[in-house]
């Protein structure tokens, strides 16, 4: 019989453009399944993990994704070539799935706490999924967060050089769709229940479950939960109708599928959640697809909300009334101490992504908490929730985090949690609505309390999807260089204070990150900025931001898109969008 353990050494030769991006490498899923285009970057990863020291051989790791067709296949592979590298233990979630906040859950709590040495996530996360759609694979390090840019350019680093692959092929397949350990000589494969170590953190230490399930089960409250077809849905059964008692039909799209539904499906096939792919629920919270409210729609759930493919964004809907991310950070932190035991005794620190609105800020100067501004990355939250534990630096935990691009957490974590940021707010809700005789509290009742006491920040995205790579970094190098300032000679009325290119040092371990995003900042506190993003898999994606304040005393309840409407023209003015994009309109506004 074949030695299973045996190692093979196969010949190969690099592919262009496995450089990871803030999340990962995302590319199309056929080219995934190109020979040795996985294993390539699979095997690059080890040789920067082995460079570094990682505690590979001996060692435990994570393996499994969201579902994404191509994701079986490819935790077989990688489980052969762990192997190779003599990695002695391998986690995989059931039916290869774990969410991505529950693959740091996982790092961080299973078998006592902190025993893998990291994980592979297969995920695109809010990217479309399918055999012609995208495919991903990101590598979360010990604390159970992102990779640093120092690992990730070690990988790309080996991409660019790699002739051999290390597999161990005759290792058998693992059945992940069954429950137990293999033993194959001195290697152990474990599939467990997938959502088991990050329920038990969520529950045992961050939530009240028996204030949720009270809420929960007021005849007066009812909630619509989208899925979009992604991991979540396991999780969302498991949560809300086993733990919390709701009924399943308060679920929506929570069977995970290959295709996140398809171009058939309500979302189109792209589990994003936004107003634009999420018009599902939206539709049933009376919200249109551009955040303004359905008059035809009379009668609506108490709460909704949406998850991405991978489970870590999330977006926040009330009874007729659309809660944009930025609004949603701030109101947590608002209430952090008061509805959720993890913050009981108070934070010490508080962070979002530059482009995210002011409104955290507002927030953490009442509170008299430090609040970071960073680059977008979860990487970067990561590294102040660790300051103390990993650099002994500062402890700003207990933390709370977010981005406007529909991402919240903490550090019970060291990814974005989507799960959580919705129990979050049900725990809010829960705090609100003590006395099940008085009228329900609702979403958009909290959210305009917290405007009346700390004015709002109006604010906007516009997204515009897959530009002309060398066209979109020709607009913002004309912004970068200040020439867009110098050529707009009609300003709207308002008046400069800042022009720059956000550079961020990182105060806990002193990195520098550069280029992360183009600001004008006025002097009434408006902002336009602009950045590409590294998400999307062909092209580029400029996104545009977009926030205006309106003090306590001003008009309160108006529509964000009229409000910034002037900043949007300055904006499109300033970057000559259309001259130097061909696009007059956004892909999507939110």
């Amino acid at each position: 019989m074949a030695d299973q353990l045996a190692v093979e050494v196969k010949e190969t030769k690099p592919f262009d453009g496995q450089k990871p991006g803030t999340s990962g490498l995302r590319k199309k899923t056929k080219l995934f399944m190109q020979t040795n285009y996985l294993e390539n970057f699979v095997q690059s990863t080890f040789n920067a993990l082995l460079e570094a020291q990682a505690p590979v051989e001996g060692g435990t790791i994570v393996v499994s994704g969201d579902g994404r067709f191509h994701n079986s296949t490819a935790v077989q592979t990688i489980v052969k070539m762990a192997v190779a590298h003599k990695v002695r233990r391998v986690w995989i979630g059931s039916n290869g799935l774990l969410s991505t906040p529950a693959v740091s859950a996982v790092i961080r709590e299973r078998g006592g706490g902190f025993q893998a040495f990291g994980g592979f996530i297969l995920t695109a996360s809010h990217n479309p999924g399918g055999i012609d759609e995208d495919f991903g694979i990101k590598y979360n390090c010990e604390n159970g967060g992102p990779a640093p840019e120092k690992l990730t350019d070690a990988i790309f680093q080996h991409t660019t050089s790699l002739t051999q692959i290390r597999i161990a092929s005759q290792f058998p397949d693992i059945d992940i769709d069954t429950l137990g350990r293999t033993q194959v000589g001195d290697v152990e494969v474990e599939v467990f229940d997938c959502t088991e170590d990050h329920l038990s953190l969520l529950f045992g230490r961050c939530f009240d479950r028996d204030k949720i399930a009270r809420l929960i089960q007021r005849p007066d409250f009812s909630m619509k939960l989208d899925s979009l077809h992604g991991v979540q849905g396991v999780y969302a059964q498991k949560v809300f109708v086993e733990m919390l008692g709701a009924p399943a039909s308060c679920l929506m799209n929570s069977v995970p599928r290959e295709d996140f539904g398809g171009p058939s499906s309500a979302s189109h096939g792209h589990a994003d959640p936004n107003l634009r792919n999420a018009a599902e629920v939206c539709s049933l919270m009376g919200i249109n697809p551009d955040g303004s409210v359905n008059p035809s729609v009379e009668s609506c759930p108490s709460f909704g909300c949406a998850w991405d493919g991978d489970a870590d964004r999330n977006m926040i809907l009330g009874d007729r009334f659309f809660c944009t991310p930025s609004d949603s950070l701030a109101v947590i932190v608002f209430y952090a101490a008061r509805a959720m035991p993890f913050f009981q005794d108070g934070l010490k620190g508080v962070a979002r992504s530059m482009p995210t609105s002011c409104a955290l800020d507002l927030v953490a100067k009442k509170l008299g908490v430090p609040c970071f501004e960073v680059p977008t990355g979860w990487k970067f939250f990561g590294n102040l929730m660790d300051s103390s534990a990993v650099f002994s630096g500062p402890d700003y935990t207990p933390f709370i985090c977010g981005e406007e691009s529909f991402g919240t957490g903490s550090n019970h974590v060291r990814e974005k949690d989507g799960m959580w940021a919705v129990l979050a707010w049900l725990s809010i809700l829960a705090f609100r609505n003590p006395d099940p005789a008085q009228p329900l509290v609702g979403v958009g009742q909290v959210v305009r309390e917290f405007w009346e006491e700390f004015g709002r920040n109006h604010y906007v995205r516009y997204d515009y999807e897959g530009v002309d790579k060398g066209k979109a970094e020709a607009l913002m190098a004309r912004m970068a260089s200040g020439a867009a300032l110098e050529e707009t000679e009609d300003l709207h009325g308002f008046t400069v204070a800042t022009a720059d290119v956000f550079e961020y040092t990182d105060p806990v371990d002193g990195s520098v990150s550069e280029n992360q995003g183009v600001r004008y900042i006025f002097t009434d506190g408006s902002r336009i900025v602009f950045r590409l993003s590294g998400t999307g898999v062909e092209g580029a994606t400029i996104r545009l931001y977009l926030e205006k304040y309106e003090p306590k005393e001003g008009l309160l309840d108006q529509f964000a898109p009229d409000v910034v409407k002037s900043l949007a023209e300055l904006a499109l003015s300033l970057s000559k969008m259309e001259e130097l994009t061909g696009r007059d309109q956004p892909s999507v506004i939110t």
